[in-house]
Parts: C-alpha cells; structure tokens; sequence
C-alpha cells in the first residue's frame, strides 16, 4: 500500500465527505478487474513479470506530477471529470468524482502490490475460483485503505492547499524513482533482516504445519514417472498422457491436443532457452524431428521458462532460429502443463505411443541412443517402417565432475563468500584469500533482486570452478571481461537475454574465474560441463 498512500490522502483531503469512499471503492474495482483479466493478457502476449511493475512506476510518477504540478494534473484529470458528470453533481469533487480517481489509481495500485497480486492469482490458479479471491481479497483491503483515507483526511484537514500537494506529489514521484532503483525491495529486505521474525511473518509455524505441508503435497504431486526414467530396456505402459493445457501460445503449429496427434508416436521435450542441458539435447531433437517426423513422429517442445524474461515471445523466437528447431513448441508461461504432468526437471522427455499412452521417460542429458531406440521400437509398434538413423550436426560431451548450478540472484544463491548476498543495492568486498572449490566472491557496486544481480560500478564475479565448459545466462546491453587463472581470455558481448559461453576447454580442470562486468548487465545463473 505504501506506494499509492499519498496519492490516496492527497485525493481524499478534498472535495465531499463521500469523496473517499468513491476512491477507495473505483480503487478497489480496477483492482479486481486486473488480478482477474490483465495479468492473463500480460502473459498470453508474451511480457514478463516486469512489465506490471516497471508500468506502475511510470504511472506512480505521472500521479506525482499531476498533484504537484496543478497545470499537468487539470490536464489529466480533465478526462475524468467530465466521467464524473454522469453522477450526481458535485463539482467534480464528490462520491463520483473519487471512483473515476480511485479507478485510475486502481492501476498503479495492482503492479504495486506485486508479490500480492502473484499470491492471489497463483491462489486463484489452484482453486479455479478467480474471482471469488479476487473479490476477497479486494474486501479486506478496501476496508484498511477506508481507514487510511478517512484517518489522513482528518489529519490534512487543515494542511489543505498548494503546498499539501506539492508534499504528496513530490512523495509520489520519489517513491516512484525509489522503485525504479529497486530500494523498495531493499527496504523489505531490511524489515525482514531486523525486526523478528514472529513480526514478519506471524504465519510461519502455520505455514510450515504437517496440515499445510500435506495440502501442498496434494496440489502438487509427485510425478508418476519419476521410477520410469531409462530404468528398463522395456517400453512399459504407464497410462493415458496429460494433454496439453493453459498454453500461452503455440510456435511453428496450430494449437495442438493428444487427441489431435492420436496414431502418432509424440514425443514431449520441457526444456528453457537458457538451459544448458537443455540446449545440449536440441540437436538430436532436431535430428529425430529430420529423420522421422515422416515416418509418424511428432516432437513437441514445451517450452517452461525459470527467469521472468524467458517468458518474452520474441525472445523464444529468436532461440528457436538460433537452434534450427522447426517442431512444434508451446510456450508454458504459467507452468499449466508443467503441472499437469508434475513435471520437475529441465529437460525432460516423455514419449507417447500411437494410442496415447505414456511408454518411454527421461530426465536430463545422456541416453540419447536409448531414447532414439524407444522412438523407433513405437514407431513400429505403430505401424510405421522408420528410416535410417538419425544424424545429429552436433554433440556435447559434459565433464562428469563439475561445480554445480550457481544463481547470483538473492532467492537462490549459494556458495559465496564472505556470506550470501541480500536483495537490495550495496558495495561488496571480495573474499580475501583463496576460494574453496565450487565457491564464488562479488566485488564492487551490484543489485540484487529475486533472480538476477545487475552490475554497478567496478562489479566483479571470482569463482573457484571445476569443468571444461562454464556458462552464464546474462541480460544486457555490455561487455563481461573474463579472466581464466589470471590470464586474460575474452571479452564477452552481451546484447540480448541469453545463455552465453565464457569458458572452453578440451578436458575439465578446476580454474580461477575473474568476471569483470559493465554496468548494466545482468547475470542470473551459471551452469558447468
């Protein structure tokens, strides 16, 4: 609520008694409306979870401006008080007047309320009554933003005038600049990190309750295919297949259903663009696709993002020219099919006869005969006389012992030293002295959200790492110098959202990896081989 808090007493401290209720209720209407429809419409067209946020950070100032500035505000708020004319008359300072403002404020207040309005419509999601949280929600909180309305009202009452609102807009667009810098998640970090926990989070002996513990569990099983990845050369049979569900879009196909591909070997690849082993399975995908797609296969990929940006249309487009894939894929923004078949790994395959059956699994890299094997043996079993052998254009052979996956973003990070970093923007003082094995140190000015850290000024990554081959997804535009046992190797380019390659070698060893980053580039995930 803090955000939208002196919009809110600066609209209330004027016009009729009733002005605040209208606020509060054309507030509270908008808001509704957007947990229920725009953060579908923000998905299906591709956006990531940054967009709702970076909007209401453009609104918020706009707001500010409008408050502070009575020739900018006349000129916005014109619009809404011819609206108000359709109510009874109050000058355009009444009951009306206020739902048109409060519904206009309404969109600021929805990205605001970020982590809230994820939890709503993730609740929503699970139960199937969208609306009916929506609407609850909306009750509990119209009625603490009453109370502030009403409570701030009284206290300007005498404050009422030019300079009031120069105050209030002048909040609005700080807060507003506050946001953009990200110290708004910096402060909730700090909340967190100070005050005890019983205050934070007063729920968390019931969130972590046997009760709730079993109910999660419920809503999300295990998969019933775990025990079947390559564990027999026999192809058994595990049942009916779930049908693809919830997709936001469909590339290089129409919409497609099991029950459409019925008499067609499919084979179902969850993978993500920025995954390395996901990326080195795609050439045997696109050498299956080749060589039997003719033969009766249909290879679907289902594409299940794990960083905001992957959820980009454009950016998924682009991974599948770069990747010569030309099969089918679905993009999964919200994990619909994902679940539906509990799945849990990148990548993960799952073959399907020509009856619909589920008969062939498998998690990760590696089997790629076995798994051409099984494609072949139902593509017999259908019918079908397959071709020759597939070709692959390419192969990867991963180091066996290497570091493992490693997030620079704050939900996630481990294995840094002198201690894990926090959300929020500050300067770090590398690890002085000689890293463990598989540990990493940041330098300079960064900051840290949920997934990704952002370079500031003289920002360094050191890591101790064993493999042959290191990657790191990135996000730019800029430059990250890389240094291998302090030799200079490379200069890396960062110019879109994506997996790059900092480091090659012909057989693993463990190595001293100095970054150096531009300001700017982002960095959310290194993985090995």
């Amino acid at each position: 609520m803090l955000p939208v808090l002196p919009a809110l007493l600066s609209a209330s401290a004027t016009g009729g008694r009733r002005r605040p209720l209208g606020i509060v209720l054309g507030l509270e209407l908008t808001f509704t409306v957007t947990i229920v429809g725009l953060a579908t419409v923000v998905d299906g067209v591709g956006l990531g979870d940054s967009f709702l946020r970076d909007f209401a950070i453009v609104s918020l100032a706009l707001f500010g401006l409008a408050v502070a500035i009575p020739r900018f505000g006349d000129r916005i708020e014109a619009p809404l008080s011819r609206l108000a004319r359709f109510g009874p008359k109050s000058g355009g300072r009444g009951f009306w007047s206020g739902i048109a403002v409060g519904a206009a404020l309404g969109f600021v207040y929805a990205p605001c309320a970020g982590p809230v309005l994820a939890a709503v419509v993730s609740v929503s999601a699970a139960s199937g009554r969208t609306v009916a949280v929506g609407l609850a929600y909306a009750l509990g909180s119209s009625a603490v933003l009453l109370v502030l309305a009403l409570t701030g009202r009284r206290l300007t009452v005498r404050l009422r005038g030019p300079a009031l609102n120069r105050v209030l807009g002048s909040v609005m667009v700080l807060t507003a600049v506050a946001m953009a810098f990200q110290f708004d998640i910096r402060f909730q970090t700090a909340i967190a990190d100070r005050l005890p926990a019983a205050l934070v989070n007063p729920t968390h002996s019931i969130e972590t309750s046997a009760a709730v513990s079993d109910r999660l569990a419920k809503l999300r099983p295990a998969s019933p295919y775990a025990k079947a990845s390559s564990t027999t050369s026999k192809l058994e049979d595990f049942g009916p297949a779930p049908d693809f569900t919830g997709n936001d879009r469909w590339f290089n196909s129409k919409p497609l259903t099991l029950a459409g591909l019925k008499g067609r070997v499919v084979l179902i690849d969850f993978w993500t663009y920025t995954c390395i082993n996901c990326i080195r399975t795609l050439p045997h995908l696109v050498a299956w696709d080749k060589a039997y797609r003719d033969d009766g296969l249909t290879i679907v990929g289902v594409h299940s993002p794990e960083f905001s940006f992957e959820k980009k249309a454009s950016n998924v487009a682009r991974a599948l020219k770069q990747n010569g894939i030309e099969y089918p894929v679905a993009q999964d923004n919200e994990l619909a099919t994902w679940n539906a078949w509990s799945n849990q790994y990148w990548p993960a395959k799952y073959l399907i006869d020509a009856k619909g059956h589920v008969r062939y699994v498998h998690f990760g890299e590696g089997d790629d005969d076995k798994t051409e094997a099984a494609i072949r043996s139902l593509l017999v079993e259908a019918g079908d006389t397959p071709g020759a052998e597939s070709r692959p254009d390419r192969s990867y052979d991963p180091s066996a012992q290497a570091t493992p996956e490693t997030y620079l973003g704050a939900e996630r990070a481990e294995r840094f030293l002198p201690g894990v970093q926090q959300a929020g923007t500050a300067t770090y003082t590398p690890f002085d002295g000689d890293l463990p094995e598989s540990h990493f140190t940041l330098g300079g000015r960064w900051k840290i959200d949920a997934e990704s850290a952002t370079a500031g000024p003289g920002a360094t990554v050191r890591g101790n790492v064993t493999g042959k081959d290191v990657y790191l997804v990135l996000s730019g535009p800029g430059t990250v110098d890389v240094t291998v046992d302090g030799k200079p190797d490379k200069t890396v380019k960062v110019t879109t959202q994506r997996l790059y390659h900092l480091l090659s070698r012909s057989t693993p060893a463990a190595h001293d990896l100095q970054l150096r980053f531009s300001p700017g580039v982002a960095g959310y995930a290194f993985t090995f081989g």
